[in-house]
């Protein structure tokens, strides 16, 4: 894979989606579904890396999903996506997702993501990317924090490896004393 002589500046790929939250999006509890936030969020997120690639982008992990404040039936939903931070193949899009009640003019800032893309080529192997002109002190900001999520990561993936290990119930029932669980038989 050579190594791409151009670079592109965040600007060029940044994306929003605005969509209307209608009644069949909703869950049991009236309010917008998760999983309906969270395909919108795939769809700018690969709008947005695709367009700096150039490229085909699949989705390889999402940071942390918070759902902040509940999104009603009726309102509208915008989806803002940059792209935050390149690697050779990849690249993370930051989105944030807002709502507005076009009655009230409220908006209310519901979710922040981070997802991980990566590019693809014609033959559905790894293609490396642009690289990522910074302009402003906001997007040095965001690269730098995209690389300190990715350390943590790494770190957090080393973690659950250690965890793994076999239950031995003497090593770990003092983990079990104040917790709202209990052992049907003897182990």
């Amino acid at each position: 894979m050579p190594e791409p002589l151009h670079f592109k500046p965040v600007r060029f790929s940044e994306t929003t989606i605005t969509e209307l939250m209608i009644p069949s999006y909703s869950n049991f509890g009236g309010k917008i579904h998760g999983g309906i936030l969270l395909s919108l969020m795939d769809k700018v997120a690969y709008v947005c890396a695709a367009k700096h690639a150039g490229n085909y982008c699949v989705t390889a992990s999402i940071d942390t999903v918070d759902f902040l404040a509940p999104i009603e039936v009726g309102e509208l939903v915008s989806l803002m996506a940059s792209v935050n931070y390149v690697g050779k193949t990849s690249l993370v899009i930051g989105i944030r997702v807002v709502s507005e009640n076009v009655k009230t003019n409220s908006v209310n800032h519901t979710n922040t993501s981070y997802f991980t893309m990566v590019a693809k080529d014609e033959n559905n192997a790894p293609t490396i990317v642009p690289g990522l002109i910074l302009e402003s002190q906001n997007e040095v900001r965001r690269f730098v924090e995209a690389i300190r999520r990715k350390e943590l990561r790494q770190n957090y993936r080393q973690e659950v490896e250690q965890i793994k290990a076999p239950v031995n119930y003497d090593k770990y029932e003092h983990l079990l004393l104040n917790e709202r669980c209990k052992l049907a038989v003897d182990i």
